[in-house]
C-alpha cells in the first residue's frame, strides 16, 4: 500500500452525527405544520414569515455544527457532550413551533441562543489545540466570534420583543447567513474534508427528502379511485424526478476530491435544503382544498425554481469534465421559463398543473443524466 493513500485517508460520517442529523428532520416537519394555518385560502404573512425564518434559523444551527464537525470533530467525549447537549435543546426550540408561537417566545430564543452558544464555545475550547497553527487559530477566532455576535443579537431580539412585542429574529439569522458568507477569505486558508462534507450534505438532503415522501402521503388516502390514483401517481413522480437530478449531480458531476473551504458549497445546501421544505408543503397545499388558488401555484414554482437554481449553482464544485457551458444553461433557463409560464396559464387546472410539473421535473433530470454521461463518456469513463 502507498503512503498517498494512507495520507488520503477519508474521513467517515459518524453514527453519532446521522443522530444528531435525524433530530433536524423532526424540527423540518414541526415547522412545516404551521403552514397548515390558513385563513381566507392565504397563509398569514406573520405565519409564512415565522417559517421561513424558524427554518433558517434550523438550517444555520446544523450548517456551524457540520462545519465545526468536519474540521475539528473527534469522534470522542467532548463532542458526544456537546452534540447531546444540543440535540436536548433542540426538543426545546421544536417545542416552540408552533402557529400560537408568541407563548413559547421566550423558550424558543433561549434555547436557539444556548445552542449557538454551545457551538461557540466548542470553537473556543478548540483553540488550545492549535496555538502553534496561526491560520487555524485565525479561523476559529472569526467563526467563534461570529457565532458568539448572533448569540448576543438573539438575546437583543428577546429584549426587543419583551419591551414592543415587535420580533426582530431576522437580525441574527441574516448576521450570521452574511457575516459566514464574508468570511470565506478566511476560511480558504484551512481547507475543509469535502468528501466528508459533501457526505453530511448529501445525509441531510436525504432525510429532507424523507419528509417529502411523508408529506405526500395524503395522495395515497383514496387508494385507486382514477382521481386519486393520478394524483398519488404524479406526487410519486416530482418526488422521484427531485430526488435523482440531486442523485446525478452528486454522484457523477461533483469532484468531492476537489480542495475547497467549502464555505459556498454548503452556503448553497442552505438554500437548497430550504427549497425542499417548501416542496414539502407546496406538495400538501396542492390537495388542500383550503387553499386559494393563486398561493398555491406560486408556492410550488417558486420551490422549483429555489431548488433548481441551488443545484445548478452545485456546478460550480464539479468535475472539469463535467462543467455546464452556455448552451446548457440556456437550454434550463428556457425550459424554466416555459414551466413558469404554463404553471400559469393552467392555474385553474390542477391535472395539468400536476402533470407540467412532472414533466419539467423529469426533463431536467434527464437533461442532467444526458450531461452527466456525455461527460463521461468524453472522460473515457463508465458512469
Amino acid at each position: 500500500m502507498s503512503n498517498d493513500k494512507i495520507e488520503t485517508q477519508e474521513k467517515k460520517v459518524e453514527y453519532l452525527e446521522l443522530i444528531y442529523d435525524l433530530i433536524f428532520v423532526y424540527l423540518i416537519g414541526r415547522n412545516n405544520s404551521i403552514l397548515q394555518y390558513v385563513e381566507d385560502g392565504f397563509v398569514p404573512w406573520s405565519v409564512f414569515l415565522s417559517y421561513i425564518l424558524c427554518m433558517l434559523a434550523i438550517i444555520q444551527i446544523w450548517n456551524f455544527t457540520t462545519f465545526y464537525i468536519n474540521l475539528y470533530g473527534r469522534n470522542g467525549i467532548r463532542d458526544h457532550v456537546f452534540l447531546f447537549v444540543n440535540m436536548f435543546l433542540l426538543y426545546h426550540m421544536a417545542d416552540g413551533i408552533h402557529t400560537g408561537w408568541q407563548s413559547r417566545f421566550y423558550q424558543f430564543c433561549i434555547a436557539w441562543a444556548l445552542i449557538l452558544a454551545n457551538i461557540g464555545l466548542q470553537h473556543i475550547i478548540e483553540m488550545r489545540y492549535h496555538r502553534d497553527e496561526p491560520r487555524v487559530l485565525e479561523m476559529l477566532r472569526r467563526k467563534s466570534g461570529i457565532i458568539m455576535v448572533e448569540v448576543l443579537l438573539v438575546l437583543v431580539h428577546m429584549f426587543v420583543f419583551s419591551r414592543t412585542g415587535i420580533s426582530i429574529a431576522y437580525v441574527p439569522i441574516l448576521f450570521g447567513i452574511a457575516a459566514t458568507a464574508l468570511s470565506g477569505k478566511v476560511n480558504m486558508l484551512v481547507p475543509v474534508d469535502f468528501p466528508h462534507l459533501s457526505e453530511r450534505a448529501m445525509l441531510y438532503v436525504v432525510f429532507t427528502f424523507g419528509e417529502m415522501v411523508i408529506s405526500i402521503t395524503g395522495y395515497f388516502e383514496n387508494g385507486i379511485e382514477p382521481t386519486s390514483l393520478y394524483f398519488s401517481t404524479m406526487a410519486f413522480l416530482i418526488v422521484a424526478g427531485l430526488f435523482l437530478s440531486y442523485e446525478v449531480v452528486y454522484n457523477r458531476i461533483i469532484d468531492r476530491n476537489m480542495t475547497t473551504n467549502g464555505t459556498g458549497y454548503m452556503m448553497i445546501h442552505v438554500f437548497l435544503i430550504f427549497a425542499l421544505n417548501n416542496i414539502s408543503v407546496a406538495l400538501e397545499f396542492m390537495r388542500n382544498d383550503g387553499v386559494a388558488l393563486l398561493p398555491k401555484v406560486m408556492f410550488i414554482t417558486g420551490s422549483f425554481v429555489v431548488y433548481f437554481i441551488c443545484l445548478f449553482l452545485l456546478g460550480l464544485f464539479s468535475k472539469k469534465c463535467c462543467r455546464f457551458n452556455r448552451k446548457f444553461r440556456m437550454m434550463i433557463i428556457l425550459s424554466g421559463a416555459g414551466f413558469f409560464a404554463l404553471m400559469f396559464v393552467f392555474m385553474r387546472n390542477m391535472y395539468m398543473n400536476i402533470a407540467i410539473s412532472v414533466i419539467f421535473v423529469m426533463a431536467v433530470f434527464l437533461i442532467l443524466f444526458k450531461k452527466s454521461r456525455e461527460a463521461g463518456e468524453n472522460e473515457g469513463l463508465e458512469l
